[in-house]
């Protein structure tokens, strides 16, 4: 589609597409992803609208693909890095089967617990085990114990972006061989192609160059193939291959 100038282009850094129309972005939700929502993610997601910090989270079309891409691989057991108020918590936790497990971690328990209750109200709470703190001391724990060692069959991370890479060399050993590793916000408001000029958010500019340094990790990485697609913020997509 082609647009006239700067007109039908997201204003707003820091919008949850990366699309140049805002146009073309909403026929997405409204034709594929809102009448396809499920109503608790619905329910999450405008609450969380409400938050003073709503861009911490995930975009109802990431969910959506999110929830697809469980299914697809038939996931079990799971791991999030990064939960905020929980909606791509639910939207995992809704595609396992009753008895899949994830491992949820994030330093704010409060922002999960307003989500909590619609989490619970949606039948899924008990799939869930929520650990407050930062994930890495939780990590090196589990890489410990040889018993985690391919373990998850997917995990997720939205969290601190100059963690990543630290978060990278612990999760490797801790997902299965044939496992996902999904790290998002890796074109990170479209800043990893901006000039060094350009006028950026200073927590934009601030996580660029860790973003940077994860994407060109991940490419180098021969232990994971990878498949970077601009969904949302940006996901790419690690399935380790030994």
């Amino acid at each position: 589609m082609a647009e006239n100038g700067d007109q039908g282009r997201h204003q707003e850094v820091g919008h949850k597409s990366l699309l140049q129309s805002d146009a073309l972005y909403q026929y997405i939700l409204e034709t594929s992803v809102y009448p396809r929502e499920p109503e608790a993610m619905k329910e999450l997601r405008e609450l969380t609208a409400k938050h003073p910090w709503n861009i911490m989270t995930t975009s109802a079309d990431e969910g959506q693909f999110l929830n697809m891409l469980l299914k697809l691989i038939n996931a079990k057991n799971t791991m999030e890095i990064g939960v905020y108020t929980g909606y791509s918590l639910l939207a995992t936790a809704l595609a396992l089967p009753d008895d899949g497990k994830i491992l949820a971690m994030d330093i704010n328990r409060d922002n999960y617990e307003l989500g909590l209750p619609i989490i619970e109200k949606a039948g899924v709470a008990h799939k869930i085990e929520f650990k407050e703190g930062p994930a890495l001391p939780v990590l090196d724990q589990m890489i410990e114990d040889g018993k985690n060692h391919g373990a998850f069959d997917f995990i997720f991370v939205d969290a601190d972006k100059d963690n990543y890479i630290n978060y990278h060399k612990r999760l490797i050993d801790l997902v299965k061989v044939g496992g996902l590793i999904g790290y998002d916000n890796t074109l990170w408001n479209g800043s990893v192609v901006a000039p060094p000029d350009a006028p950026l958010r200073k927590y934009v500019r601030y996580y660029r160059d860790f973003v940077l340094e994860l994407n060109k990790a991940l490419a180098a990485d021969p232990r994971i193939e990878i498949c970077m697609l601009p969904v949302g913020d940006g996901i790419t997509l690690c399935r380790r291959v030994s």
